[in-house]
């Protein structure tokens, strides 16, 4: 088993080990379809759709609309302020998150430049939201 068919991005030299230690600054942002979303995939169980990401939101970005998830979503917020506009639920430096599955949740809002933790224990979403133009967005 590689490390890199787990961690997509890693630099070409990174030596392949039984245990890992990424520096999250040597992973490059990818730009999701939705304008102003970024994520850096930390880790991915191919078999769970299980998911560590570092996720960012421009300022001004946010989830359009309500939604649900497939899996229970874990939030840890790094930096930034994050709202859950239809609640007001504000995520900010040091806030912990969680988000059962199939709590319907959302719209949001990025109202600094936003980064944090994200978990979920299984498969992001039952089906890929139309706020994405692909299906690994949504992964």
């Amino acid at each position: 088993m590689n490390i890199k068919d787990f961690v997509p991005n890693l630099p070409e030299d990174a030596p392949d080990i039984g245990e890992v230690l990424l520096q999250a600054e040597d992973i490059a942002w990818h730009e999701k379809s939705l304008k102003g979303l970024y994520e850096k995939l930390l880790w991915r169980d191919e078999d769970t759709g299980a998911t560590i990401a570092l996720i960012r939101f421009d300022k001004g970005v946010g989830i359009p609309s309500p939604h649900s998830h497939a899996s229970n979503q874990f939030m840890f917020c790094m930096e930034g302020r994050y709202e859950y506009t239809k609640t007001g639920v504000t995520l900010t430096a040091g806030s912990f998150y969680w988000n059962p599955k199939g709590h319907v949740h959302g719209p949001t809002m990025a109202h600094e430049d936003t980064i944090f933790l994200e978990m979920y224990d299984g498969p992001h979403y039952p089906q890929r939201p139309d706020w994405y133009d692909n299906d690994d967005d949504a992964r």
